[in-house]
């Protein structure tokens, strides 16, 4: 069995320190910010920036894995302290507000609402799918959510609302106005 070294001091500075500026720089540019740049600001050459990070998907996720798994606990969270269907628009909202607020994010959780083909999609999809998953339960067994909708699709549509609302004023202002709309949409009853 083949032994993973640890990194060696110097290798975990750069790592950090493209981290930081990755997460800078795609927060300025969104996820399409240059990736020499990136390594330039960070003090190193795209050769090392690319040794750690193989795709610009991968620096993304590297650069959101701590908000998207603070966002996945923020679910649990507000499932203690809210009624379950409460707690999942709550948690919508906030999915929605930080894909705008935190531009490179957007293209990240895009990325894990589709076929989830990509082993770098998998990581921070897999966490947001399960929080989702866990607060649709809870509101599908509560009765205000209805049975034939699934985790991923719930994912597309909140996509889809922080987009829209992105596109009316830039800064989300209609996202609970547009999840209200939606989650009108989502109990039971309504697919008669």
């Amino acid at each position: 069995m083949a032994q993973v070294r640890p990194m060696r001091a110097d290798a975990r500075r750069n790592y950090e320190r493209l981290l930081k500026v990755a997460a800078e720089s795609f927060a300025e540019h969104g996820e399409n910010a240059s990736l020499d740049d990136i390594a330039k600001r960070a003090g190193v050459g795209s050769g090392t920036l690319y040794r750690h990070f193989p795709t610009r998907q991968a620096l993304l996720e590297a650069a959101y894995v701590d908000r998207i798994e603070a966002l996945a606990g923020r679910a649990d969270e507000l499932a203690e302290q809210l009624p379950p269907g409460e707690a999942l628009v709550e948690w919508l909202n906030e999915l929605c507000v930080g894909t705008i607020q935190v531009r490179g994010m957007k293209a990240l959780l895009g990325s894990a609402v589709t076929d989830g083909s990509s082993a770098a999609v998998t990581a921070c999809g897999t966490s947001v799918k399960g929080a989702m998953g866990r607060l649709m339960e809870a509101a599908q067994r509560e009765g205000v959510l209805r049975e034939d909708i699934e985790p991923i699709e719930l994912l597309r549509l909140a996509h889809g609302v922080a987009t829209a609302s992105e596109m009316a004023d830039k800064q989300g202002g209609q996202i609970r106005r547009y999840l209200s709309l939606l989650t009108d949409g989502l109990r039971p009853g309504a697919e008669d």
